[in-house]
């Protein structure tokens, strides 16, 4: 390998710790308070809420895909492809910083358009990343890879360990999947998601620092969900080449 790939390895090692990391004190905490507040919403108000992420899930993936240049077929090594990647990481970090910082300062109404304004820059994000590692993002199974890298990046510690396990040797695993994405567990994707960010999020609704939290806010969450893309694309790379290997 080379030096770069050789660091590439240990970062990755790095990383599959942090994603095995038992959840600390605060992490179940915060867990257990999250789902005593969902226990408290009506089960009609949780399929609403479910029902129009689906949806609005759905129309950012396959809008996205139409939307997002096809993979990167020439013979790019792992360095150029990362180069790339970053670039448009960083990209969409200005981007979305800027998307919060508008609608932050935009009183309540622009303060809750940010999220599905939000979810879309994600979403193509991850299509853009996935492209350019090589990946047909036509295919339904690579949709369903990002659908998972988005889980780890706005998950709780203890559903990130078990969305890390299912994404472990994606090949082989992938082929049992069912072809209907209707299948999903859009139930608890839509409340590890909203119970992630729910925190932050609410702070840009109150007026005066409503769109400086937007800004740091979301430029968080999209460093984060680049940051979780490669290292989950490198989990793809690493695995290929051991099966090369053997």
């Amino acid at each position: 390998m080379s030096p770069y790939e050789d660091a590439v390895v240990r970062e990755l090692n790095t990383w599959r710790q942090k994603m095995m990391r038992r959840p600390s004190v605060v992490n179940r905490l915060s867990k257990s308070l999250q789902v005593r507040l969902n226990r408290i919403i009506p089960e009609k108000i949780h399929q609403a809420i479910t029902s129009a992420i689906k949806q609005m899930t759905r129309a950012v993936l396959f809008g996205a895909e139409s939307l997002t240049r096809q993979p990167v077929l020439h013979h790019l090594s792992l360095e150029e492809r990362e180069d790339r990647v970053r670039a448009r990481i960083a990209f969409y970090k200005t981007a979305g910083a800027a998307e919060g910082g508008v609608t932050g300062a935009g009183g309540f109404l622009l303060a809750m358009a940010d999220f599905p304004i939000l979810l879309a820059l994600k979403m193509k994000l991850l299509f853009e990343i996935a492209a350019i590692y090589g990946y047909p993002i036509n295919d339904y199974r690579e949709r369903l890879y990002i659908m998972h890298i988005f889980q780890l990046a706005f998950s709780s510690q203890e559903r990130r360990q078990a969305v890390y396990e299912q994404m472990t040797h994606w090949q082989a695993k992938s082929q049992l999947f069912p072809d209907d994405i209707n299948q999903f567990d859009w139930r608890t994707f839509q409340q590890e998601y909203r119970d992630y960010i729910d925190l932050a999020k609410m702070a840009q609704l109150l007026p005066g620092i409503g769109a400086a939290v937007g800004l740091v806010v979301n430029y968080r969450l999209m460093d984060a969900l680049g940051k979780t893309a490669m290292n989950a694309y490198r989990m793809r790379w690493v695995e290929a080449r051991e099966l090369k290997m053997n």
